[in-house]
């Protein structure tokens, strides 16, 4: 899976983790993507290097998925802690 697949996935991961985890983001729609892209990178980095699992080259592989979801959803609440607005 090449850089635009993993850029795809992303986007699809950042929906996905903001559907899990529904509120306010302090970046709106284009902040949810960005980090959506950069938790699918973070999130197979994790699973390949700590977790003992490479990440396959198909687009629709489990573990890949998971990954990515789970990269967005740490990258989200992360954000959310540093920039979120503590009035609301």
């Amino acid at each position: 899976m090449g850089i635009v697949g993993w850029i795809i996935l992303g986007l699809l991961a950042g929906a996905i983790a903001k559907f899990l985890l529904p509120g306010r983001d302090p970046g709106g729609f284009i902040g949810t993507t960005v980090i959506g892209v950069a938790g699918a990178f973070i999130g197979g980095w994790i699973s390949a290097r700590w977790l003992d699992h490479p990440i396959t080259k198909q687009f629709y592989d489990g573990a890949t998925w998971a990954a990515a979801i789970g990269g967005s959803l740490v990258l989200l609440i992360i954000y959310r802690l540093l920039f979120g607005d503590s009035r609301h």
